[in-house]
C-alpha cells in the first residue's frame, strides 16, 4: 500500500511535458528523468540530430518522447509553437524553462545586441511560451511550470552581467507566475543549480583548479552530476508538490549555503 502512495505521489503517468533546451545539459537531463517518470514529453531545440537521439534513448528505456525543432533565441510567434506542442501529445501539463545562453562577456564587450539575446532567450521564453500553453493547462485545472535559475539569481559571478541579469529575474518571474496563475491551478517553480558539467560551464569544467575552487565552495564538498536533478525535477513536476508554488529551489550541494 506504501508503493503505491509513494507511486501516486510521485509518478508523471497520463501527464503532457514540454522542455526546451532539451539537446543537452540539464535541459537533456530533466527531459529524460520527465519521460521515465510517466510523462509523454515534447523535446524542444535548435539541434535536430541530439534531439533525435534523445527520442531514441527515452523509447528504448520505456518512455514517450517527440521532438519539435525550434529555435527559440529568435523565435516571436508563441502561440504557433503552443499549437504546434499541443499537436503532438495534447495540452501539456508540464513546462521546464531549460533553455539559456551565457555570453560570458566582460561588462564593457557587453553589446546591446548580445544584452538582448540573453535576456530574450533566458526571460521572456520562458514567459511568453509559458503564457502560450497556460489555457490548456487552466482547462485541465493542474499544470507545472519549472524555471531554471541559477546561483546568479543571489550573487555574481565575473563576465556574466546579462545573464546574471536575466537569472535575478528568473526569481521574480517564478514568484509573479505563482501569483496570477496558481488560483487557476498552475504552479509555478524554479530550480537553482550549482556548477553541474554542461555546454554553458564546459569553460569552468575545462580548469580543473577552477573546478576544484567551486567544488571546495559547497558544503557537501564536489560539483553536481546531472543525475542529482532527477529527484527535484520529478518532485517539481509531481502531485507530491501540489502545495508548492512560488519558490526557488537551490540543488548547489550547499554552495549559497557557505
Amino acid at each position: 500500500m506504501m508503493s503505491a502512495f509513494l507511486s501516486d505521489l510521485f509518478s508523471l503517468r497520463g501527464q503532457v511535458a514540454v522542455v526546451t533546451g532539451a539537446s543537452s545539459g540539464i535541459g537533456r537531463q530533466m527531459a529524460k528523468t520527465i519521460a521515465l517518470a510517466g510523462a509523454e514529453t515534447i523535446c524542444i531545440a535548435r539541434r535536430a540530430p541530439a534531439l533525435d537521439q534523445l527520442v531514441k534513448e527515452i523509447a528504448e528505456a520505456g518512455g514517450k518522447a517527440k521532438l519539435l525543432t525550434c529555435d527559440l533565441s529568435a523565435l516571436t510567434a508563441f502561440d504557433r509553437l503552443a499549437g504546434d506542442v499541443q499537436r503532438a501529445f495534447g495540452a501539456p501539463t508540464i513546462l521546464v524553462n531549460a533553455a539559456g545562453v551565457n555570453f560570458r562577456e566582460p561588462a564593457e564587450q557587453v553589446s546591446l545586441e548580445s544584452w538582448n539575446a540573453t535576456l530574450h532567450l533566458n526571460l521572456a521564453v520562458p514567459f511568453f511560451l509559458a503564457r502560450a500553453l497556460l489555457p490548456g493547462m487552466i482547462q485541465k485545472s493542474v499544470g507545472s511550470i519549472i524555471n531554471i535559475a541559477s546561483l546568479q539569481s543571489f550573487r555574481a559571478f565575473r563576465n556574466s552581467i546579462p545573464y546574471g541579469a536575466s537569472k535575478g529575474g528568473i526569481v521574480q518571474l517564478t514568484r509573479a507566475m505563482a501569483e496570477a496563475w496558481s488560483p487557476h491551478g498552475v504552479r509555478a517553480n524554479a530550480i537553482a543549480p550549482g556548477f553541474f558539467p554542461t555546454e554553458l560551464t564546459q569553460p569552468v569544467f575545462d580548469d580543473s583548479s577552477l573546478a576544484r575552487k567551486h567544488a571546495d565552495a559547497t558544503a557537501i564538498g564536489r560539483n553536481g552530476e546531472l543525475s542529482d536533478l532527477d529527484g527535484t525535477t520529478v518532485f517539481l513536476a509531481a502531485p507530491g508538490s501540489a502545495y508548492i508554488t512560488g519558490q526557488i529551489l537551490a540543488v548547489d550541494g550547499g554552495y549559497l549555503a557557505k
